[in-house]
């Protein structure tokens, strides 16, 4: 781990896009006011726009008063800070036009520590890479005064060869320990909490496996279509877009072993075997273990065609063949437009040997269970039955909660400036190895060619998705 450096200069790929404007910018001025930048950092914006440093700051200072409300209550402090902010025009595919971005980079000898966050479309970052080594900006160069990172967006290429030709490049030009992946929902205080929680509990950690957990259910959904991004939804689809990153990261998390120590490749170490533990699908049995659909209106969004069989939703059942979870089913629900924008996970227990409250012995009058709120809601809640007031024995279900935000009420980190201050220290935890993203492309590309020729069901706008999917979880 790097710590706090003593210099910074932040390099974004893609500055004048949606993510940079409404996380990017927004993190990093936060990060500033609270005191975790460096006392001496600028950011420098790479795009194809032809800007000049001047109207970029307004730019960027623009995207602040919309963004971050707090950029709004001090004048000379946001001059100060877009002040930091320079602009510099390059086509990413030619190699020539970098030598101008190594100028600008090299002009302040006081900034030694190179941060390059990669912004931009997947297929854009094999010649950034290339590029950026060519034009001696690699992690590889020998004798420079400091360090040199790359922080690269999901998605990770778009199946497993893509993936794999992206990393060799990456490895081409960085060493493994100065790449960070991101997945912003590893930096949500919720799923950071999921391995505190399983781990420093006497009362789960004994728990937590097949002989007490009958399933779980991971479901990530929103309430929302995909908006102006029919281009790339028509590329992608659902699974690339969510289950194979943000999905597959949450069922690591909760099904991972203790890791033998909190460093970062202790921890991603457990992840990578979980990964590999998932049993692939195969034709023969996709119809028990998958559902896709299509929200009813896909077709007429911008940018989709009218014959689109792409998924905007899936309900996934996942197996993974290892001693703890054997038997124990991981549905996975995930889509767009549906009924209610919600992340979370229920675990659900097994039931006692011998029901004394319920309608009869073999049914389970309350399945307890503990359920992980990601988002909108950050919580966590158990659910357990207890007796109903009153002369006959008759139980009900209750829950008790934890709320994050009423325990810990303030101003907290967002997923970005978790994530932007960890990678600014060299802490890659909550960044995903390349052998874990070239496993979870192997999951999906057997889940998408075993889906192959099945058409979506459709489903209406704000509902659960289709019919069939409710058999899963």
């Amino acid at each position: 781990m790097n710590g706090k450096p003593g210099n910074l200069t932040i390099v974004i790929f893609g500055a004048d896009g949606d993510l940079a404007s409404r996380k990017l910018f927004p993190s990093i001025f936060q990060l500033d006011r609270w005191g975790h930048m460096p006392e001496h950092f600028r950011v420098i914006g790479v795009g194809r726009r032809d800007l000049t440093h001047g109207v970029f700051r307004d730019f960027v200072r623009d995207r602040l008063l919309e963004h971050s409300p707090e950029a709004a209550g001090d004048d000379e402090q946001l001059k100060a800070f877009c002040d930091l902010f320079f602009y510099v025009n390059v086509d990413l595919r030619k190699p020539e036009a970098y030598q101008e971005l190594r100028e600008k980079i090299m002009e302040d000898e006081t900034s030694s520590n190179l941060l390059f966050y990669l912004s931009i479309p997947p297929s854009l970052a094999p010649p950034v890479v290339r590029n950026l080594a060519e034009a001696g900006l690699g992690g590889r160069e020998p004798n420079v005064p400091g360090w040199r990172k790359l922080v690269a967006e999901k998605p990770y290429g778009h199946d497993l060869e893509s993936a794999h030709e992206l990393n060799r490049v990456i490895d081409e030009a960085f060493d493994e320990s100065q790449v960070y992946r991101i997945d912003h929902y590893l930096g949500k205080e919720p799923v950071q909490n999921i391995m505190v929680f399983r781990f420093s509990n006497g009362i789960f950690e004994p728990l937590w496996n097949r002989q007490y957990i009958a399933q779980v259910q991971i479901t990530i959904a929103e309430d929302f279509g995909i908006r102006d991004r029919g281009g790339y939804y028509e590329e992608a689809g659902l699974l690339r877009d969510i289950i194979q990153n943000h999905g597959l990261q949450l069922l690591a998390a909760i099904a991972m072993e203790p890791p033998v120590d909190l460093s970062a490749d202790g921890i991603r170490d457990e992840k990578s075997k979980i990964l590999r533990s998932i049993r692939h699908f195969s034709p023969d049995t996709i119809s028990d273990t998958a559902v896709v659909g299509q929200y009813e209106g896909y077709h007429s969004e911008k940018g989709v065609a009218p014959d689109s069989r792409v998924e905007t939703f899936a309900a996934v059942k996942f197996h993974i063949d290892n001693w703890r979870w054997s038997g124990v089913p991981f549905y996975m629900k995930a889509g767009k437009n549906l009924a209610k924008h919600v992340t979370e996970i229920i675990i659900t227990f097994k039931c006692p040997p011998q029901n004394y409250y319920g309608a009869s012995a073999a049914a389970c009058s309350t399945p307890n269970q503990v359920v992980l709120g990601i988002q909108p809601d950050e919580t966590v809640a158990i659910r357990f039955g207890t007796k109903r007031p009153g002369e006959q024995m008759v139980t009900d279900p209750v829950f008790m909660k934890f709320d994050y935000r009423e325990t810990f009420p303030g101003e907290q980190l967002t997923p970005y400036h978790r994530l932007l201050l960890d990678a600014i220290e060299g802490n890659q935890m909550n960044f995903i190895r390349k052998d874990s993203v070239e496993t979870s492309w192997q999951i999906i590309d057997s889940l998408r060619d075993s889906l192959d020729g099945i058409t979506p069901e459709r489903y209406p706008p704000h509902s659960w998705g289709p019919d069939a999917s409710h058999l899963y979880g």
